[in-house]
């Protein structure tokens, strides 16, 4: 069992920056590969971005690519994803997530634990 709680959402400008933190507590963190999705008002749950157990390989969903940076301590049993020039479009409950495939992958279904999630707005 993983227990992943996120912090570091908030209301922002466009252009602004902000730093999601997701500390995962129970499984050993070094064995999860792990996830970013966000749900925006109305819209079904999306990828955002993944990172593979040692972070050695990260991957972000065409919309974030350049902007968004996801990155792992494992020793802190963390995880983050700085997130720069964000867009109204970026506005979204964002949520963390743990999955026992050793990449991961896209969807929802790759994912074995979740997140309440963060709220991220974005105001133009």
């Amino acid at each position: 069992q993983v227990s992943l709680v996120e912090s570091g959402g908030g209301s922002v400008q466009a252009g602004a920056s902000l730093k999601l933190s997701c500390v995962a507590s129970g499984r050993t963190f070094a064995s999860s590969a792990m996830g970013w999705f966000r749900q925006a008002p109305g819209k079904e749950r999306e990828f955002v971005a993944r990172i593979s157990r040692a972070g050695g390989l990260t991957d972000y969903a065409d919309s974030v690519k350049g902007r968004f940076t996801i990155s792992r301590d494992n020793d802190k049993n963390t995880m983050y994803l700085q997130m720069s020039s964000l867009k109204p479009e970026d506005t979204a409950r964002y949520h963390c997530a743990a999955s026992n495939i050793p990449w991961g992958g896209l969807t929802v279904a790759d994912y074995d634990y979740w997140g309440r999630g963060t709220l991220v707005t974005v105001s133009s």
